[in-house]
Protein backbone atom coordinates (compact mmCIF):
# COMPACT_ATOMS: atom_id res chain seq x y z
CA UNK A 1 0.00 0.00 0.00
CA UNK A 2 2.54 2.52 -1.21
CA UNK A 3 1.21 6.12 -1.88
CA UNK A 4 4.10 6.70 -4.58
CA UNK A 5 1.88 4.04 -6.73
CA UNK A 6 -1.05 6.40 -6.96
CA UNK A 7 0.65 9.69 -8.31
CA UNK A 8 0.10 10.62 -11.97
CA UNK A 9 1.06 14.05 -13.51
CA UNK A 10 -1.23 16.69 -13.13
CA UNK A 11 -0.05 20.11 -15.28
CA UNK A 12 -1.02 23.59 -13.20
CA UNK A 13 -3.11 24.72 -16.97
CA UNK A 14 -5.26 21.49 -16.42
CA UNK A 15 -6.24 23.13 -12.97
CA UNK A 16 -9.91 24.58 -13.08
CA UNK A 17 -9.40 27.60 -11.45
CA UNK A 18 -12.89 29.12 -12.30
CA UNK A 19 -16.22 27.88 -13.23
CA UNK A 20 -16.69 27.29 -16.28
CA UNK A 21 -18.78 30.10 -18.04
CA UNK A 22 -22.18 28.32 -17.85
CA UNK A 23 -22.95 25.53 -15.03
CA UNK A 24 -23.39 22.14 -16.09
CA UNK A 25 -21.83 22.72 -19.76
CA UNK A 26 -18.68 20.36 -18.26
CA UNK A 27 -17.47 16.94 -19.91
CA UNK A 28 -18.60 13.75 -18.86
CA UNK A 29 -16.00 10.34 -19.14
CA UNK A 30 -18.37 7.04 -18.78
CA UNK A 31 -16.31 3.99 -17.34
CA UNK A 32 -18.06 0.99 -17.82
CA UNK A 33 -16.56 -2.62 -17.52
CA UNK A 34 -12.77 -1.37 -18.72
CA UNK A 35 -14.74 0.97 -21.58
CA UNK A 36 -13.88 4.90 -21.77
CA UNK A 37 -16.78 6.69 -23.60
CA UNK A 38 -17.21 10.71 -23.67
CA UNK A 39 -20.20 13.07 -23.32
CA UNK A 40 -21.32 16.30 -21.92
CA UNK A 41 -22.45 16.42 -18.91
CA UNK A 42 -26.31 17.18 -19.42
CA UNK A 43 -26.14 13.71 -21.55
CA UNK A 44 -26.01 11.89 -17.52
CA UNK A 45 -29.78 10.76 -17.32
CA UNK A 46 -29.75 8.63 -20.87
CA UNK A 47 -26.28 7.29 -19.36
CA UNK A 48 -27.34 5.91 -16.51
CA UNK A 49 -28.22 2.11 -16.05
CA UNK A 50 -31.87 1.24 -15.59
CA UNK A 51 -33.11 0.95 -12.02
CA UNK A 52 -30.46 3.81 -10.53
CA UNK A 53 -30.83 5.39 -7.18
CA UNK A 54 -29.21 8.73 -7.44
CA UNK A 55 -28.18 9.36 -3.69
CA UNK A 56 -26.74 13.82 -3.22
CA UNK A 57 -24.62 15.28 -0.52
CA UNK A 58 -27.25 18.30 0.13
CA UNK A 59 -24.54 20.49 2.27
CA UNK A 60 -23.82 24.11 2.06
CA UNK A 61 -21.00 25.76 2.21
CA UNK A 62 -20.42 28.64 4.52
CA UNK A 63 -18.71 31.75 4.40
CA UNK A 64 -15.86 30.23 7.00
CA UNK A 65 -13.14 32.32 6.55
CA UNK A 66 -13.53 35.21 9.06
CA UNK A 67 -10.58 38.09 8.71
CA UNK A 68 -10.07 39.73 11.94
CA UNK A 69 -7.97 42.76 12.92
CA UNK A 70 -5.81 43.75 15.91
CA UNK A 71 -5.59 47.86 17.08
CA UNK A 72 -1.96 47.55 15.94
CA UNK A 73 -3.40 46.54 12.59
CA UNK A 74 -2.34 42.95 12.74
CA UNK A 75 -4.59 40.69 10.42
CA UNK A 76 -6.00 37.81 11.60
CA UNK A 77 -7.17 34.84 9.81
CA UNK A 78 -10.23 33.01 11.49
CA UNK A 79 -11.10 29.63 9.62
CA UNK A 80 -14.34 28.01 11.08
CA UNK A 81 -13.55 23.99 11.08
CA UNK A 82 -16.43 22.64 13.63
CA UNK A 83 -18.92 23.87 15.97
CA UNK A 84 -18.22 23.81 19.60
CA UNK A 85 -21.19 24.67 21.42
CA UNK A 86 -24.06 25.44 22.02
CA UNK A 87 -24.17 22.42 19.96
CA UNK A 88 -22.14 20.15 18.19
CA UNK A 89 -24.70 20.38 15.20
CA UNK A 90 -24.29 22.69 12.50
CA UNK A 91 -27.90 23.48 12.25
CA UNK A 92 -28.48 24.87 15.83
CA UNK A 93 -25.07 26.57 15.75
CA UNK A 94 -25.86 28.50 12.25
CA UNK A 95 -29.28 29.21 14.27
CA UNK A 96 -27.66 30.75 17.10
CA UNK A 97 -28.00 34.40 18.93
CA UNK A 98 -25.56 35.98 20.74
CA UNK A 99 -22.87 33.68 21.38
CA UNK A 100 -20.89 30.39 19.75
CA UNK A 101 -18.37 28.79 19.77
CA UNK A 102 -16.05 26.94 17.14
CA UNK A 103 -12.62 24.83 16.51
CA UNK A 104 -10.67 27.26 14.19
CA UNK A 105 -7.77 27.15 12.42
CA UNK A 106 -5.77 30.86 12.79
CA UNK A 107 -3.57 32.04 10.64
CA UNK A 108 -1.33 34.65 12.47
CA UNK A 109 -2.43 33.18 15.96
CA UNK A 110 1.28 34.40 17.18
CA UNK A 111 -0.34 37.67 17.72
CA UNK A 112 -3.43 36.46 19.00
CA UNK A 113 -3.02 35.74 22.96
CA UNK A 114 -5.32 33.08 24.65
CA UNK A 115 -8.07 35.07 26.25
CA UNK A 116 -7.60 38.46 24.28
CA UNK A 117 -10.82 39.86 22.63
CA UNK A 118 -10.88 41.10 19.02
CA UNK A 119 -13.76 43.28 17.16
CA UNK A 120 -14.63 43.16 13.76
CA UNK A 121 -13.98 46.30 11.77
CA UNK A 122 -17.88 46.82 10.60
CA UNK A 123 -19.81 44.84 12.83
CA UNK A 124 -20.46 44.94 16.50
CA UNK A 125 -18.81 41.32 16.48
CA UNK A 126 -16.26 40.21 19.00
CA UNK A 127 -14.38 37.40 18.83
CA UNK A 128 -12.35 35.82 21.89
CA UNK A 129 -9.17 33.23 21.41
CA UNK A 130 -10.55 30.65 24.24
CA UNK A 131 -8.36 27.94 23.46
CA UNK A 132 -5.19 27.00 20.96
CA UNK A 133 -7.87 25.85 18.58
CA UNK A 134 -11.32 27.46 19.90
CA UNK A 135 -12.77 31.13 19.30
CA UNK A 136 -16.44 32.18 20.91
CA UNK A 137 -17.96 34.79 18.75
CA UNK A 138 -20.56 37.46 20.88
CA UNK A 139 -22.96 39.75 18.95
CA UNK A 140 -26.48 41.36 19.55
CA UNK A 141 -28.50 41.12 16.50
CA UNK A 142 -29.54 38.25 14.36
CA UNK A 143 -28.22 34.59 14.33
CA UNK A 144 -25.00 33.39 13.22
CA UNK A 145 -25.25 32.35 9.98
CA UNK A 146 -26.58 36.09 9.10
CA UNK A 147 -23.69 37.16 10.47
CA UNK A 148 -20.99 35.62 8.44
CA UNK A 149 -22.98 36.21 5.33
CA UNK A 150 -22.53 40.11 6.15
CA UNK A 151 -18.22 39.24 6.85
CA UNK A 152 -17.48 35.81 5.50
CA UNK A 153 -15.68 34.82 2.76
CA UNK A 154 -16.03 31.30 0.81
CA UNK A 155 -13.34 29.20 1.72
CA UNK A 156 -12.06 27.96 -1.55
CA UNK A 157 -9.53 25.05 -2.04
CA UNK A 158 -5.89 25.91 -1.24
CA UNK A 159 -4.50 24.60 -4.96
CA UNK A 160 -7.03 27.49 -6.46
CA UNK A 161 -4.45 29.96 -4.94
CA UNK A 162 -6.74 33.00 -5.83
CA UNK A 163 -9.33 34.93 -3.18
CA UNK A 164 -12.87 34.03 -3.66
CA UNK A 165 -14.74 36.18 -5.80
CA UNK A 166 -18.15 37.24 -6.32
CA UNK A 167 -19.17 34.38 -8.62
CA UNK A 168 -17.65 31.84 -6.62
CA UNK A 169 -20.31 32.43 -4.13
CA UNK A 170 -23.17 30.92 -6.19
CA UNK A 171 -21.06 28.49 -7.99
CA UNK A 172 -19.13 27.39 -5.43
CA UNK A 173 -22.32 25.63 -4.56
CA UNK A 174 -24.63 22.81 -5.79
CA UNK A 175 -28.27 24.41 -7.32
CA UNK A 176 -29.43 21.84 -4.46
CA UNK A 177 -27.51 22.75 -1.24
CA UNK A 178 -29.72 22.98 1.85
CA UNK A 179 -27.80 22.32 5.12
CA UNK A 180 -25.24 25.30 6.36
CA UNK A 181 -22.17 23.60 7.65
CA UNK A 182 -19.46 22.22 5.31
CA UNK A 183 -15.95 24.18 4.64
CA UNK A 184 -15.68 23.08 1.00
CA UNK A 185 -18.38 22.16 -1.84
CA UNK A 186 -19.37 18.09 -2.74
CA UNK A 187 -18.36 19.23 -6.05
CA UNK A 188 -19.63 16.57 -8.12
CA UNK A 189 -22.80 18.28 -7.67
CA UNK A 190 -21.59 21.29 -8.85
CA UNK A 191 -22.68 20.39 -12.66
CA UNK A 192 -26.11 19.51 -11.54
CA UNK A 193 -28.63 21.96 -13.10
CA UNK A 194 -32.37 22.44 -13.29
CA UNK A 195 -33.29 21.01 -16.45
CA UNK A 196 -30.98 17.94 -15.97
CA UNK A 197 -32.67 17.48 -12.65
CA UNK A 198 -36.31 17.98 -14.35
CA UNK A 199 -34.98 15.05 -16.92
CA UNK A 200 -33.89 12.78 -13.97
CA UNK A 201 -37.55 12.80 -12.44
CA UNK A 202 -39.22 12.66 -16.01
CA UNK A 203 -37.26 9.45 -16.48
CA UNK A 204 -38.46 7.97 -13.03
CA UNK A 205 -35.04 7.84 -11.82
CA UNK A 206 -35.14 8.00 -7.61
CA UNK A 207 -33.30 11.02 -5.93
CA UNK A 208 -32.19 11.07 -2.34
CA UNK A 209 -30.67 13.22 0.12
CA UNK A 210 -28.16 12.40 2.84
CA UNK A 211 -25.91 15.09 4.35
CA UNK A 212 -21.96 15.16 4.77
CA UNK A 213 -20.51 18.49 6.06
CA UNK A 214 -17.40 18.63 4.17
CA UNK A 215 -14.31 19.53 6.35
CA UNK A 216 -11.22 21.07 5.73
CA UNK A 217 -9.39 17.82 5.99
CA UNK A 218 -10.40 16.55 2.57
CA UNK A 219 -7.46 18.40 1.64
CA UNK A 220 -5.40 17.17 4.57
CA UNK A 221 -2.32 15.67 2.13
CA UNK A 222 -1.23 11.97 2.68
CA UNK A 223 2.43 12.60 4.34
CA UNK A 224 3.29 8.49 4.85
CA UNK A 225 4.25 6.56 2.46
CA UNK A 226 2.17 3.45 3.77
CA UNK A 227 -0.93 4.92 3.55
CA UNK A 228 -2.77 2.82 5.86
CA UNK A 229 -0.90 4.88 8.62
CA UNK A 230 -2.95 8.07 7.31
CA UNK A 231 -5.02 9.99 10.11
CA UNK A 232 -8.28 9.79 8.48
CA UNK A 233 -10.36 13.30 9.19
CA UNK A 234 -13.54 13.41 11.14
CA UNK A 235 -16.86 14.18 9.32
CA UNK A 236 -20.42 14.43 10.48
CA UNK A 237 -23.13 12.59 8.70
CA UNK A 238 -26.82 12.86 8.78
CA UNK A 239 -29.79 10.76 7.26
CA UNK A 240 -33.50 10.97 7.20
CA UNK A 241 -35.76 7.81 7.63
CA UNK A 242 -37.49 8.18 3.99
CA UNK A 243 -34.01 7.98 2.68
CA UNK A 244 -32.70 4.82 3.93
CA UNK A 245 -35.98 3.17 3.61
CA UNK A 246 -35.31 4.18 -0.18
CA UNK A 247 -32.34 2.78 -0.20
CA UNK A 248 -33.20 -0.44 1.43
CA UNK A 249 -35.24 -0.71 -1.99
CA UNK A 250 -32.78 0.75 -4.80
CA UNK A 251 -31.55 -2.09 -7.46
CA UNK A 252 -28.24 0.15 -8.50
CA UNK A 253 -27.09 3.15 -6.06
CA UNK A 254 -25.21 5.88 -7.29
CA UNK A 255 -23.05 8.31 -5.37
CA UNK A 256 -22.93 11.57 -6.48
CA UNK A 257 -19.32 12.59 -5.25
CA UNK A 258 -17.14 10.63 -2.85
CA UNK A 259 -18.71 12.31 -0.31
CA UNK A 260 -22.12 10.74 -0.23
CA UNK A 261 -20.21 7.41 -1.24
CA UNK A 262 -18.18 7.81 2.24
CA UNK A 263 -21.49 8.63 3.67
CA UNK A 264 -23.42 5.56 2.33
CA UNK A 265 -20.97 3.28 2.96
CA UNK A 266 -20.65 4.52 6.81
CA UNK A 267 -24.22 4.02 6.98
CA UNK A 268 -23.65 0.48 6.28
CA UNK A 269 -21.18 -0.49 8.82
CA UNK A 270 -23.69 1.41 11.58
CA UNK A 271 -25.47 -1.44 10.79
CA UNK A 272 -23.12 -3.89 11.29
CA UNK A 273 -22.05 -2.40 14.56
CA UNK A 274 -25.38 -2.54 15.38
CA UNK A 275 -25.22 -6.46 14.64
CA UNK A 276 -22.44 -6.22 17.31
CA UNK A 277 -24.24 -4.32 19.90
CA UNK A 278 -22.83 -1.29 19.50
CA UNK A 279 -25.03 1.81 19.83
CA UNK A 280 -22.85 4.70 18.58
CA UNK A 281 -23.01 5.87 15.07
CA UNK A 282 -18.71 6.52 15.06
CA UNK A 283 -17.20 4.65 12.03
CA UNK A 284 -13.84 4.52 12.24
CA UNK A 285 -11.20 4.31 9.88
CA UNK A 286 -10.72 1.06 10.21
CA UNK A 287 -13.73 -0.60 10.95
CA UNK A 288 -14.17 -1.73 7.28
CA UNK A 289 -10.75 -3.82 7.33
CA UNK A 290 -12.16 -6.13 10.35
CA UNK A 291 -16.13 -5.67 10.79
CA UNK A 292 -17.39 -8.97 9.85
CA UNK A 293 -20.05 -7.40 6.90
CA UNK A 294 -23.51 -8.57 6.94
CA UNK A 295 -26.12 -8.62 4.06
CA UNK A 296 -27.04 -5.08 2.87
CA UNK A 297 -30.69 -5.39 3.45
CA UNK A 298 -29.67 -6.88 7.12
CA UNK A 299 -27.24 -3.70 7.85
CA UNK A 300 -30.24 -1.20 6.92
CA UNK A 301 -32.63 -2.90 8.75
CA UNK A 302 -30.74 -3.04 12.12
CA UNK A 303 -30.47 0.71 11.38
CA UNK A 304 -34.13 1.24 10.88
CA UNK A 305 -35.16 -1.03 13.83
CA UNK A 306 -32.36 1.76 15.77
CA UNK A 307 -34.28 4.31 14.53
CA UNK A 308 -38.12 2.82 15.76
CA UNK A 309 -36.61 1.78 19.25
CA UNK A 310 -35.24 5.47 19.37
CA UNK A 311 -38.16 7.32 17.81
CA UNK A 312 -36.13 8.95 15.40
CA UNK A 313 -37.03 10.73 12.31
CA UNK A 314 -33.59 11.46 11.50
CA UNK A 315 -29.95 9.92 12.27
CA UNK A 316 -26.85 11.66 12.81
CA UNK A 317 -23.15 10.57 13.23
CA UNK A 318 -19.70 10.93 12.41
CA UNK A 319 -17.21 8.88 9.70
CA UNK A 320 -13.26 8.46 9.42
CA UNK A 321 -14.29 5.88 6.93
CA UNK A 322 -10.95 5.72 4.80
CA UNK A 323 -11.96 3.84 1.59
CA UNK A 324 -8.38 2.63 -0.15
CA UNK A 325 -7.64 0.02 -2.50
CA UNK A 326 -8.53 -3.31 -0.59
CA UNK A 327 -12.14 -1.48 0.47
CA UNK A 328 -15.04 -4.35 -0.09
CA UNK A 329 -17.81 -1.72 -1.66
CA UNK A 330 -21.47 -2.81 0.29
CA UNK A 331 -23.78 -0.58 -1.04
CA UNK A 332 -22.75 1.42 -4.18
CA UNK A 333 -22.60 0.31 -7.72
CA UNK A 334 -21.53 3.70 -9.45
CA UNK A 335 -20.07 7.22 -8.39
CA UNK A 336 -20.34 10.42 -9.97
CA UNK A 337 -16.97 12.67 -9.39
CA UNK A 338 -14.72 14.79 -10.82
CA UNK A 339 -10.75 14.40 -10.74
CA UNK A 340 -8.74 14.60 -7.89
CA UNK A 341 -5.10 15.30 -6.45
CA UNK A 342 -2.57 12.95 -7.76
CA UNK A 343 -1.79 10.59 -3.94
CA UNK A 344 -5.23 11.87 -2.37
CA UNK A 345 -7.76 10.33 -0.53
CA UNK A 346 -10.13 10.98 -3.29
CA UNK A 347 -7.68 9.12 -5.79
CA UNK A 348 -7.25 6.21 -3.35
CA UNK A 349 -11.33 6.20 -3.06
CA UNK A 350 -11.44 6.07 -6.89
CA UNK A 351 -8.61 3.11 -7.27
CA UNK A 352 -10.46 1.15 -4.65
CA UNK A 353 -13.69 1.42 -7.21
CA UNK A 354 -12.27 0.92 -10.19
CA UNK A 355 -9.04 -1.03 -9.38
CA UNK A 356 -6.01 -0.06 -11.43
CA UNK A 357 -8.41 1.23 -14.42
CA UNK A 358 -8.02 4.49 -12.27
CA UNK A 359 -4.65 5.41 -14.71
CA UNK A 360 -6.79 4.50 -17.64
CA UNK A 361 -9.64 6.85 -16.87
CA UNK A 362 -6.79 9.89 -15.89
CA UNK A 363 -4.73 9.45 -18.86
CA UNK A 364 -7.98 9.67 -21.08
CA UNK A 365 -9.28 12.94 -19.48
CA UNK A 366 -5.48 14.36 -19.71
CA UNK A 367 -5.44 13.42 -23.56
CA UNK A 368 -9.11 14.45 -24.12
CA UNK A 369 -8.21 18.28 -22.25
CA UNK A 370 -10.43 17.88 -19.22
CA UNK A 371 -10.21 20.02 -16.39
CA UNK A 372 -9.60 19.13 -13.00
CA UNK A 373 -10.14 19.59 -9.28
CA UNK A 374 -13.34 21.29 -7.80
CA UNK A 375 -14.64 23.35 -10.92
CA UNK A 376 -13.43 20.61 -13.41
CA UNK A 377 -14.72 17.99 -15.30
CA UNK A 378 -16.90 14.86 -14.36
CA UNK A 379 -16.46 11.19 -14.55
CA UNK A 380 -19.49 8.44 -14.03
CA UNK A 381 -18.12 5.56 -13.07
CA UNK A 382 -19.39 2.20 -13.15
CA UNK A 383 -18.84 -1.05 -11.41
Amino acid sequence: MNLSDYTYHLPDHRIAKHPPKERGKSKLLVYKKGEITHHKFPELPDLLPEESTLVFNNTKVIPARIILHKPTGARIEVFLLEPLSPSWSHEEVMNATESCTWKCMIGNAKRWPLETTLTHDTLNLQATRTGDQEVTFQWKEGRFSELLEAIGKIPLPPYMNREAEEEDFERYQTIYSKMEGAVAAPTAGLHFTEPVMHELKSKDIPMEYLTLHVSAGTFQPIKTEDITQHPMHNEKIWFHRKTIESLLKAKKIIAVGTTSMRSLESLFWFGALLHEGITEFRIKATDPYHLAPPVLQDSLKNVLEFMDQNQMEELGGETEIFIYPGYEFQVCKGLITNYHLPQSTLILLVAAFIGEDWRRVYESALANDYQFLSYGDSSLLMK
